[in-house]
């Protein structure tokens, strides 16, 4: 419930860049029947270095809660680095025969930032994120589900009846966004919509709770 209402809060706060995609072919998946998911780090594209420290803490709560069992992140960035593998280009790259044995995981979750900036048009930012999203089966090695979901979001300006004070009161939230963009919740809507969306989302697991 709590994940429904913050979308339907995000939905309402002038949300674009979403554009429901031709329904997924999903029997790789359900023939694979994973249990677990392991989330390995992200590969950051963007310029921000702290965006995929700030994704990898948006990503499995809504994985969880579509009924998987995900390993803690923070562990298994540890137990990757103890490997020899520090950095999320080499994760990805290895296999996931290399990867899979470490956790015994049922399949494993690659995401790649491809976007995560704000952009300032003097009286209006628009704050970006595009992730691209990949499974892989730990059986085969195979690409059990994939989807790219990118979101954008520019801060509303409530009208104050003065033409000249809105000119200014704009200029200032755009200037506050560019200064400190909030990512956060704008990663967490492209994960519900990326793993919940009719069409593309992957489809419940074993522990997933009915009505959710």
């Amino acid at each position: 419930m709590k994940r429904m209402s913050a979308l339907a809060l995000l939905l309402a706060a002038s949300f674009s860049g979403c554009v429901h995609a031709p329904d997924k072919d999903l029997s790789q998946f359900r023939a694979a029947n994973p249990s677990s998911i392991l989330v390995v780090p992200v590969v950051n594209q963007s310029v921000e270095v702290t965006a995929a420290d700030y994704f990898l803490s948006t990503v499995s709560v809504p994985l969880a809660e579509r009924g998987f069992y995900v390993f803690p992140v923070n562990l298994v960035k540890r137990m990757l680095e103890d490997e020899g593998l520090s950095d999320a280009s080499l994760v990805h790259a290895a296999g996931t025969d290399k990867i899979c044995p470490m956790f015994g995981t049922d399949a494993v979750l690659y995401v790649t930032i491809q976007e995560w900036n704000a952009q300032y048009m003097v009286l209006a930012t628009v704050v970006n994120v595009k992730m691209a999203y990949k499974i892989k089966d730990c059986k085969t090695g195979a690409t059990i589900w994939e989807h790219e979901q990118k979101m954008a979001y520019t801060p509303n300006n409530n009208s104050t009846g003065n033409p000249f004070g809105d000119l200014i009161v704009m200029a200032i939230t755009a200037a506050v966004a560019k200064a400190a963009p909030n990512y956060v919740p704008l990663a967490r809507q492209a994960n519900a919509m990326a793993f919940y969306g009719d069409g593309v989302g992957i489809p419940p697991g074993p522990y997933a709770v009915a009505g959710k």
